[in-house]
């Protein structure tokens, strides 16, 4: 890539002020692939000054002009989505069909979802006499994971540009070349310069930065609940706004009132997908105590009879994991359920026989875990089932709760009884039976798994400051 080492910073492509490198490693051989520049202080307050500098020009644009270029931005997204699924696919480990089909397209979709949304949303609007404003809140600082790395860039770039706002972004230094390429695409767009800035770096450098200088005014970060609540500390002398999308531990809850094979089927699938590397994953399966052996049988077949591989095998249904230290952490907690009694059904320590390097993770499920064990206490990252068994729905409810993190939860069973059920949950979303991703949809946590809602028009809220001009419709 030309512009690997480089940032994009006020409408060009600039060299780093500092001379730190970091290699990108290919997770399916372990070996460095390409090297990116670390950004310094320096680098991110510069791109911040740009940010700044353009946010007049950029808030006072027109509606019609932004939508714009967010539809040429689209076009590009669609254009280029086999390149960007590619990029993906290399740096993160992600099996190459779904990183072109799911992880780039994800991209494409946020912004013509966006557009949508903001096709219809009323910036300027009377209540009375008194008129309404939504007002982009200003300079965002965006601090973004490696797991889908599309899906998050673009949650937060699409509504940011949308309402007006200007931006830097600081993706994951363990897969960041997808958003060197959607910088590509964000000049070939033609946004103006210093709307969208990219620094490369990681989060005690970079991020620090941008949680912390005055000149931000919203930082929006997703990651773990550990680095949300350090770059909420960061930002709280300076009172920005700060939204986040941390951590969960979601519930999977089959209902006596479910076909149970093709529920506990589905939900193993739900967990390996992306190598169970979804902060949405549903990692604690809840079924009726007494079915507890046949849930085992259809678990351990469904786990089994995933293909791990090459993410370039179109046979791969799961890749590697993205890193040396996601692997180790994982294989850890794997131990630690052996270690605490929890029943080994599928899968277990260490890569798959079939492979001798790479980060890979054989898909593994325990059974008859308790809520206390770590494995269903931590967010594990990997495609690891934890099965629990429930007495009572009352019962699947309070295990189902009973955890800090709050992101999302599933049901399966009669839809009515499902609804019930789903009402009860403390968590941002809740998926019912085998309905379909919704990108309009809130996204979000409750309790430890953040603050704030993406995706739609719900992100478009984020990013906006309201004013009340009072008396603005009087005579």
């Amino acid at each position: 890539m030309d512009n690997a080492r480089k940032f994009f910073i006020d409408g060009a492509w600039v060299e780093p002020l500092g001379t730190a490198t970091l290699d990108v490693i290919d997770p399916a051989t372990e070996q460095a692939f390409e090297t990116i520049a670390l950004g310094t202080v320096a680098d991110a307050e510069r791109a911040i000054a740009a940010a700044r500098a353009a946010f007049r020009a950029w808030a006072a644009t027109a509606k019609a002009e932004r939508l714009a270029v967010m539809k040429r931005i689209a076009a590009l997204l669609e254009a280029r989505n086999d390149e960007m699924g590619d990029v993906i696919s290399r740096e993160m480990g992600a099996p190459l069909a779904m990183a072109r089909s799911d992880q780039a397209g994800i991209g494409l979709y946020h912004f013509q979802e966006t557009i949508r949304a903001m096709e219809s949303f009323a910036f300027d609007y009377m209540q009375g006499t008194t008129r309404i404003l939504h007002e982009p809140v200003g300079v965002v600082g965006m601090i973004t994971p490696w797991n889908w790395p599309m899906n998050q860039i673009a949650a937060k770039v699409a509504p940011a540009l949308a309402t007006g706002c200007t931006m830097v972004l600081k993706p994951s230094e363990i897969a960041p070349l997808s958003a060197v390429l959607f910088a590509e695409i964000l000049e070939e767009a033609g946004v103006p310069k210093g709307v969208f800035n990219l620094v490369q770096g990681d989060g005690p450098t970079v991020g620090a930065v941008l949680a912390a200088h005055p000149d931000i005014d919203m930082v929006s970060f997703t990651g773990s609940t550990r680095a949300g609540i350090a770059v909420a500390q960061a930002a709280a002398p300076t009172v920005k706004r700060v939204h986040q999308e941390l951590g969960g531990k979601s519930p999977y809850i089959v209902l006596r009132s479910a076909d149970l094979a093709d529920a506990v089927s589905l939900g193993v699938s739900k967990i390996m997908d992306n190598s169970g590397q979804s902060c949405n994953a549903p990692t604690r399966m809840l079924v009726p105590a007494e079915q507890m052996e046949d849930a085992i049988v259809a678990a351990r077949a469904a786990a089994d009879a995933i293909r791990v591989g090459p993410p370039a095998d179109p046979e791969t249904q799961i890749g590697p994991l993205v890193s040396q230290a996601q692997f180790d952490k994982v294989q850890g907690l794997i131990r630690k359920g052996i270690e605490e009694g929890a029943e080994l059904v599928a899968g277990g320590p260490g890569r798959p026989p079939h492979l001798n390097a790479g980060y890979y993770v054989r898909p593994t499920v325990f059974a008859r875990v308790t809520n206390d064990m770590t494995i269903a206490r931590e967010e594990i990252f990997g495609p690891v089932l934890s099965i629990l068994g429930y007495e009572t729905v009352e019962q699947a409810i309070e295990i189902a709760n009973d955890t800090p993190y709050g992101l999302a939860a599933y049901v399966q069973g009669a839809p009515a009884e499902a609804k019930a059920v789903a009402r009860q949950l403390r968590a941002g979303t809740i998926r019912l039976n085998r309905s379909a991703w919704d990108g309009a949809a809130p996204f979000g946590g409750y309790k430890q798994s953040g603050n704030g809602r993406e995706y739609g028009k719900f992100g478009l809220h984020e990013f906006t400051e309201i004013k009340g001009i009072v008396g603005d419709g009087d005579a």
